[in-house]
């Protein structure tokens, strides 16, 4: 079964007018370029793909050149993919250029080249793979590419790729042990690095300690990257942060003292910008619950409009016990405190161990400012706590818009309480709407539009018993094939594939099972049995999502692009504050998959109203 619009290519247009209510017009988002991508298909085919934009005209079309050669008969104007049959092995170039009243546009084209004998299927990124390494108790250890963001940090239009290098001996707060420094790379997608980041001996690596933040913060284009550093820090061009020589490990391996900072890089060279204190400081280790840090360095981070014009960065500390957000504005010349909010202020308490290992963010009031998700709690845009459910810590969480009629987003959350289960609430009151209560600790759940059928997005937990709609009912009662790590749209129509490990899925609803539909030979995953890629999102080419994972040997990232035929075109996701803002925290803690501030899937006609679906069978 598929559904297909008689006008998918108007269709598109609306989708800015169904998000939460940020004002576009003055927003400061990033310069997106056309994303043109070309990966092979197979031996002889090539499929070339490339955004659609919210400021190309309803009507455009696109030319489509391969080394200077028109090869469309006429301006495509559905999709926004070609498949070149005629091509070889060979380096070739493409272009796509946009046809406006019938005249080519030079200023919005793009180009990509695809090098001679490239791979089917995906694009190979080598990579500068730090050198083994032994610590103080002599253990050696060696490194692996794990968790990357992207982000445009030369103001070309086009993404690079930031990437996380951790050590084979990487720890959980709960353990005792040494670890090898953590390295930051930045690639461009030919395998050009641009710089490497050291954080030094002082910053303990494993997945709770360093949360990186990528975007343009300033407004020029260029993303910046910030993150948590410490005396001993290398920067891209370098320079060292604070005192060289400072160890602040302890006997057991963590880092207990010491100096704590907040950096930000320029994107494009590594360089350190601006360093202050972090915010907040440890202090005594027992006020965040213990007294070995398994409490107060658990860190969250994110990226958030919370003037509803200038993206800020959200640094956090804590979610067990105490629980403390410092929102800060980068100018380009240095980094100023919009606010904190801590739980320790009177007033603040109910929020102290509401935090989950991961967050969201988006407009959830209606006011066109961001409102942090801090698990089962949400922080106002003006650093003021909006409303806490008290349902307390969990693994994972997911933010949408589940019903097609509305506008309205919600949350679908788990709790580590061995009580609260799972539960499904208003993003905007905290009001919950269904909960499917557990006696023991819940880890996982998903949301994802995988049911045609069923109207809006369906979500499940290990504990949810079934699959389930938005108004608490069982869509189905079995859900032991369904993954519920992350998700991906790949295949061109509007449901969302699942995706665990290095297999994306298909679930079957007539049938009630997921069945693979893809399998990334020779990669693996990250962060064990959370089983996540380095990252996945709309990063090149049309609406669909990519994946991107490293090679089983670590010498390589492989950006994985859908090559099959879709006929929707839709602006790029990365248009939607709420999806790009995932994109951006997707890294955090525990890793979850992006979702955009509005409904997205085969009910699209609640939403979009005046446009008919037509229903084959």
């Amino acid at each position: 079964m598929k559904r297909v619009l008689t006008t998918l290519f108007l269709l598109s247009s609306l989708v800015i007018a169904a998000q939460p209510n940020y004002n576009f017009s003055t927003m400061k988002r990033e310069k997106l370029g056309r994303g043109i991508v070309a990966v092979r298909e197979n031996s002889k085919d090539v499929f070339v793909s490339w955004r659609y934009l919210s400021s190309d005209p309803m009507n455009v079309g696109f030319n489509v050149y391969r080394d200077g050669i028109k090869l469309t008969k006429e301006p495509i104007v559905k999709g926004t993919f070609f498949r070149d049959s005629d091509s070889n092995s060979e380096k070739k170039n493409y272009t796509v250029k946009p046809v406006i009243q019938g005249k080519e546009s030079e200023e919005l084209s793009g180009s990509y080249t695809l090098p001679a004998n490239a791979p089917v299927g995906y694009i190979n990124i080598p990579l500068d793979k730090p050198a083994d390494g032994v610590t103080p108790d002599v253990q050696k250890y060696t490194y692996s590419p794990n968790d990357a963001s992207v982000g445009d940090v030369d103001g070309d239009g086009q993404y690079e790729i930031i990437l996380k290098w951790d050590p084979s001996n990487a720890h959980d707060n709960a353990h005792n042990g040494y670890t090898g420094n953590v390295y930051f790379d930045c690639y461009r997608l030919n395998g050009e690095k641009l710089w490497r980041i050291d954080l030094g001996k002082n910053i303990r690596a494993g997945a709770h300690y360093t949360q990186f933040m990528v975007f343009d913060l300033d407004g020029d284009n260029k993303a910046e990257v910030v993150m948590k550093t410490s005396d001993g820090t290398v920067d891209g061009k370098g320079q060292i942060i604070g005192n060289a020589n400072a160890d602040y490990r302890s006997e057991s391996g963590r880092i207990l003292t010491g100096s704590e900072y907040l950096t930000v890089f320029n994107g494009q060279t590594g360089a350190a910008m601006s360093t202050i204190d972090y915010v907040p400081q440890r202090g005594d280790l027992m006020g965040w619950g213990d007294d070995h840090a398994n409490r107060s360095d658990r860190y969250l981070a994110c990226v958030a409009y919370l003037d509803g014009v200038h993206p800020s960065v959200v640094m956090c500390r804590g979610y067990y016990t105490r629980t403390v957000l410092a929102a800060f504005d980068w100018n380009g010349k240095e980094l100023k405190n919009r606010w904190t909010f801590d739980s320790n202020i009177p007033g603040n308490e109910g929020y102290a161990g509401q935090g989950n290992h991961n967050l969201r963010v988006g407009d959830v009031d209606g006011d066109g400012c961001d409102e942090i998700i801090y698990g089962a709690c949400a922080i106002d845009n003006n650093g003021k706590g909006l409303y806490t459910t008290g349902m307390g810590h969990g693994d994972a969480m997911h933010m949408t818009a589940f019903d097609p009629s509305s506008k309205e987003l919600q949350v679908w959350d788990c709790h580590e309480n061995h009580r609260d289960g799972s539960s499904f609430r208003d993003a905007r009151t905290g009001k919950v709407i269904f909960q499917v209560k557990s006696s023991v600790d819940v880890g996982r759940a998903m949301a994802a539009d995988i049911d045609p059928w069923n109207p809006g997005v369906e979500m499940w937990s290990l504990e949810s018993g079934g699959i389930r709609n938005f108004k608490g009912g069982v869509v189905n009662p079995d859900k032991k094939t369904l993954p519920v790590n992350s998700a991906v749209w790949w295949d061109g129509d509007l449901l969302r594939e699942l995706l665990d490990k290095i297999t994306i899925s298909k679930y079957y609803w007539n049938e009630g099972e997921c069945r693979p539909l893809f399998v990334a030979d020779g990669c693996s995953w990250n962060n064990g049995t959370k089983s996540t890629p380095c990252l996945q999102g709309d990063i090149v080419g049309d609406w669909r999502e990519e994946v991107l994972l490293r090679t089983s040997d670590n010498t390589a990232l492989r950006l994985y692009v859908s090559t099959i035929p879709t006929e929707y075109r839709f602006h790029t996701f990365l248009e939607d504050p709420v999806y790009r803002i995932s994109i951006a925290t997707q890294n955090v803690a525990y890793n979850q998959p992006t979702q955009p501030g509005f409904y997205f899937g085969p009910d699209l006609k609640g939403i979009f109203r005046g446009y008919d679906f037509i229903l084959n069978k």
